[in-house]
């Protein structure tokens, strides 16, 4: 099972925007999503930066095995989940 999230529509709500990183966390931890797709876009990659600042943060990396940037699209993140 895969869960997308799509950050075009809030790029610029600060608030909003962790609010929506930890809500599609939770999600895939309570649906036992094997992985997540965040789409922060290209841009001029202060998004992804903020994305990848967010995932690295004590609290929310234990949550998750690992994370991948696509070689092959710039604009897109991966977050991989164990299955327990």
């Amino acid at each position: 099972m895969k869960i997308k999230l799509d950050l075009h529509d809030i790029y610029n709500r600060g608030e909003e925007l962790d609010r929506a990183l930890r809500n599609v966390i939770d999600e895939a931890i309570e649906k036992k999503a094997r992985l997540v797709e965040i789409i922060p876009g290209k841009g001029s990659g202060q998004l992804k930066k903020r994305v990848l600042r967010f995932l690295d943060q004590k609290e929310i990396k234990v949550l998750y095995h690992r994370v991948e940037k696509d070689s092959h699209n710039y604009g897109r993140v991966f977050v991989h989940f164990r299955p327990k």
